[in-house]
C-alpha cells in the first residue's frame, strides 16, 4: 500500500530542495531584468505555451497588482492577430522550460524584428529561445517530483518562484508601497485591510461624552445608552481627560471608599490608549488594540481633542483582519 503522507512529504522536500538550489545560482541576469522591465515605458507582455502559460498567466498578474503594467498573452491568439497588442515601448517575457515550444518559438522572430526587448526563461541559454532572448532567466531544474521525471512540477514551481523574485526586484526597483498596492486591491478583504482608514470606522455621533463633574451614578447611566462599554471623560474644549471602562468600574467595585455618588473620573484611566492620527490604515489601528489587549480606542486629533472611537466590533464587521 502506498504511504502518500511520505509521499507528500518528499514531493515537497524535492520542489524546496530544487528552489534552494536555484537560489544559489541567481546572478546577474536578475538585475539586467528588472532594470529591463523598469526602464521600458508600456507594458510587460508575458507569454507562453500549457503549463508555462498557465505559469506565466499568475505571473503577469502578480505585476500588474504590484506596480507594473503587464498582461498574458497566448503564442497562438499573438500569431492570428493579437501580435498587434505589442507595442514598440513594450518588453516580452516568455516562458518554455524546453525552449522549444513551437507556438512560442514562432512568434519570436516576429518580436525581434520590431527591436522589442525580450526575456527568456528556460532550461538552457543554448536553447532556441535563449538564442532569441536579450536577457536570459535560466530555469535549474535537476529533477522533476513527478515520478517519471516527466510532468512539469519542479520546473513549473521554479518558474513561478522566479516570476514572483522578479516582481518582487520591481516593486524595491520602483519603491512600491502599501499605499500603492492598496490602489490596486481596493476590493475584498485585501484591499480593506490596505486601504479603509481609521476616519473611515470610527464612531463620531451620539458617543457616552461626561464632564470632569460628573457622578459616577450619571457616568453609568451615560455607559449603559452608549452601549460601548466605556464613558469618555473630556473638558469644555472637549478634550479627552479619561477614559471610564467596564473594567474600572468592576475594580472601583472593590474599593473600600466606592460611592456611587462620587466622581466618574475618581475611578476612570487616567491616560488611556488612544490614536492621534485618524488616517491610520484600520488594519494598523486593529495591531494596536490586540497589542494593547483592549475593545475600544479614542482617536483624538494633535492637541487631544475627541475626534471619534474605533471598537473591535466595527473592525471585524468590516473585514479587517
Amino acid at each position: 500500500m502506498n504511504d502518500f503522507i511520505k509521499i507528500a512529504k518528499e514531493v515537497l522536500e524535492l520542489e524546496a530542495k530544487e528552489l534552494l538550489h536555484a537560489a544559489t545560482l541567481i546572478g546577474e541576469e536578475m538585475k539586467e531584468a528588472t532594470q529591463l522591465v523598469a526602464g521600458i515605458k508600456g507594458k510587460l507582455i508575458v507569454t507562453g505555451v500549457g503549463k508555462s502559460g498557465l505559469i506565466g498567466a499568475k505571473i503577469a498578474a502578480t505585476l500588474a497588482s504590484t506596480g507594473t503594467s503587464s498582461f498574458f498573452l497566448h503564442p497562438t491568439e499573438a500569431m492570428h492577430g493579437d501580435l498587434g497588442m505589442i507595442g514598440k515601448d513594450d518588453a516580452v517575457l516568455a516562458i518554455s522550460y524546453s525552449g522549444e515550444s513551437e507556438e512560442l518559438i514562432k512568434i519570436l522572430p516576429h518580436i525581434k524584428r520590431f527591436d522589442i526587448p525580450l526575456i527568456g526563461m528556460a532550461k538552457s541559454i543554448n536553447s532556441s529561445l535563449g538564442r532569441y532572448s536579450d536577457v536570459f532567466l535560466p530555469l535549474h531544474v535537476n529533477k522533476e517530483a513527478c515520478p517519471l521525471d516527466a510532468a512539469p512540477t519542479t520546473s513549473t514551481t521554479l518558474t513561478l518562484a522566479l516570476g514572483d523574485a522578479l516582481a518582487v526586484c520591481l516593486m524595491k526597483q520602483k519603491n512600491f508601497q502599501k499605499e500603492d498596492f492598496a490602489s490596486f486591491h481596493p476590493g475584498g478583504s485585501l484591499g480593506r485591510r490596505l486601504f479603509v482608514k481609521v476616519k473611515d470606522l470610527m464612531l463620531t455621533q451620539n458617543l457616552p461624552i461626561v464632564t470632569q463633574q460628573t457622578s459616577l451614578k450619571e457616568a453609568i447611566v451615560a455607559m449603559s445608552e452608549g452601549r460601548l462599554g466605556n464613558v469618555l471623560i473630556t473638558d469644555s474644549s472637549h478634550k479627552l481627560l479619561a477614559v471610564l471602562s467596564d473594567g474600572d468600574l468592576r475594580r472601583a467595585l472593590m474599593r473600600d471608599d466606592f460611592s456611587m455618588n462620587t466622581l466618574a473620573y475618581n475611578y476612570a484611566t487616567k491616560n488611556p490608549k488612544k490614536l492621534d492620527n485618524s488616517s491610520l490604515l484600520a488594519s494598523d489601528a486593529l495591531a494596536l488594540i490586540e497589542q494593547y489587549k483592549i475593545q475600544l480606542l479614542v482617536v483624538t486629533n494633535k492637541d487631544g481633542i475627541l475626534e471619534g472611537v474605533l471598537h473591535i466590533h466595527d473592525l471585524v464587521e468590516a473585514g479587517i483582519k
